[in-house]
């Protein structure tokens, strides 16, 4: 039933992601009445259709990638077949893919995280859960249209905040050129329901969330096709760890089109598979497939949430304007997580939630901010692209006078020891000061291994520190000792 009963809060939040259910919980233990408003599912994007699904699903595609292994390193069972070329061994023949299962299992994964989470809100004192979708009617006031399950249908309640945090995320960017209307277009969320292994598998985007796909589905038994716009996967790489990681996926099978353009897609012959036409360098090219997944980047949820009644700008993109602070263009209105533009990773949105928490609870400390912020991350391909601060060309491009060490993975004893060999690592340093710029490591493990960089350059280490450091044999991080050894002069 629709009401016009306004309910005051001293905060509204946006969105149950990762920077907005512990900003909640953090703002309601302080003493702070919360109304906490969800469309769907607690725990956002992280926790329903990113990192933890697609981590699993990761998981059981590498059980695949070593069960193929096994004779390498003389383990057979009855049904092994021996196979040291990954690429051209069949799926069907050695491995039996029950993607039931592995949906099922990514599931009960699923909700448990989103359950604890859930039963940690719903147990808290002075927060209100409300289900629904919420769009600005005035200045930090919201208007909630109720999910059914919620009420009546329709029905609709108001809330006005001292304060609101907006944190409703993102959504998977459409494919932007014609598609006939009985074709089915996957994205990152829909493409891990599959109960099958598709037979063929064209992935649109080259980026973090394609390759993890392209990768995933080859080793469930796919035959993969990625069709990436420009010139190299991960733009964003240097052109050296780009290559690696095609180099990785093309060892195993996959396919990869660059500067390829998707002009349409369409039925393929008598109305069965898909058939889309690129654009490449070469000409034109016809690629059937019988399913297509576009992992082309996100777009912000922001589109229907009525920011213009609360004054607050967003980019030319739809991202919402945030200073260092993260304070929009309106007095009292904040935003967190993807919805931001920046980096979309979880780890962001939780320091956005612990720079908020800061500022908002604590006002006369000093302000946290968001600059100068490093950025972490992993591609979890396999072996993994950990990255952390600059890389070599966003260093050359601010003139940095830098030193660069470069070491392949073969190099290493622990990754020999695994045949986990594929890759290298690779790190840029001031030249002046002996500091830690940048580095990526493609390897066994790779995320792990930037994080203690990563916490080297936290805490203004020379690299001469890693270089000269006694670290346990045979672990992955005694290769540090190696890499800066041979630092270029």
């Amino acid at each position: 039933m629709s009401t016009t009963t306004t309910k005051d809060y001293d905060a509204i939040v946006l969105g149950s992601g990762q920077g907005g259910t512990p900003l909640t919980m953090a703002l309601a233990a302080a003493g702070q009445k919360v109304a906490l408003v969800e469309a769907s599912h607690i725990g956002g994007t992280c926790v329903n259709v990113g990192c933890t699904p697609t981590k699993t699903m990761v998981a059981s595609a590498k059980i695949a990638y070593s069960a193929r292994r096994q004779a390498d390193f003389g383990v057979h069972t009855d049904s092994s077949i021996s196979t040291s070329d990954v690429a051209s061994a069949s799926a069907s023949a050695s491995v039996r893919i029950d993607m039931a299962t592995v949906r099922k299992r990514k599931r009960d994964i699923v909700a448990s995280f989103r359950g604890g989470s859930e039963a940690r809100l719903t147990a808290a004192p002075n927060v209100t859960l409300v289900r629904g979708k919420a769009a600005f009617v005035g200045v930090r006031e919201v208007e909630v249209l109720l999910n059914e399950n919620e009420g009546e249908a329709g029905g609709k309640e108001r809330l006005r905040g001292a304060k609101v945090y907006i944190n409703a995320g993102c959504r998977p960017a459409p494919l932007e050129v014609p598609v006939a209307a009985a074709v089915e277009v996957l994205d990152s969320t829909s493409v891990m329901e599959l109960g099958v292994v598709p037979e063929k598998l064209v992935v649109v985007g080259g980026g973090y969330v394609g390759v993890e796909f392209a990768q995933m589905f080859r080793r469930f038994g796919s035959q993969v096709v990625v069709v990436q716009r420009a010139g190299q996967l991960l733009g964003r790489e240097d052109e050296d760890v780009s290559g690696g990681v095609r180099e990785v996926l093309e060892e195993e099978g996959v396919e990869v089109l660059l500067g390829a353009r998707v002009e349409s897609v369409g039925r393929g012959e008598g109305g069965t598979g898909v058939v889309i036409v690129v654009r490449t360098g070469e000409g034109r090219r016809e690629v059937g497939c019988s399913h297509l997944l576009v992992a082309a980047g996100r777009v912000p949820n922001t589109q229907d949430l009525g920011l213009g009644s609360a004054g607050v700008e967003v980019d030319k993109r739809g991202f919402v304007k945030v200073n260092e602070r993260l304070e929009t263009s309106a007095e009292g209105v904040y935003a967190l997580g993807d919805i931001k533009g920046g980096p979309a990773f979880t780890h962001i949105s939780y320091d956005d939630f612990r720079i908020l928490k800061h500022n908002v609870l604590t006002p006369a400390l000093p302000p946290l901010i968001t600059s100068h912020r490093e950025i972490p991350y992993t591609v979890f391909i396999d072996p993994q692209l950990g990255r952390i601060g600059l890389s070599e060309t966003e260093a050359r491009a601010k003139s940095q006078t830098i030193r660069v060490a470069k070491m392949p993975m073969a190099w290493v004893a622990r990754a020999l020891e695994m045949d986990e060999s594929r890759g290298f690592m690779k790190v840029v340093v001031d030249r002046d000061s002996d500091q830690i710029l940048g580095a990526a490591v493609l390897g066994i493990e790779g995320g792990e291994v930037m994080s203690m960089l990563q916490i080297a350059m936290m805490g203004g280490l020379p690299y001469t520190k890693l270089r000269d450091g006694v670290f346990a044999h045979p672990l992955l991080a005694e290769s540090l000792n190696n890499l800066f050894a041979n630092l270029e002069e």
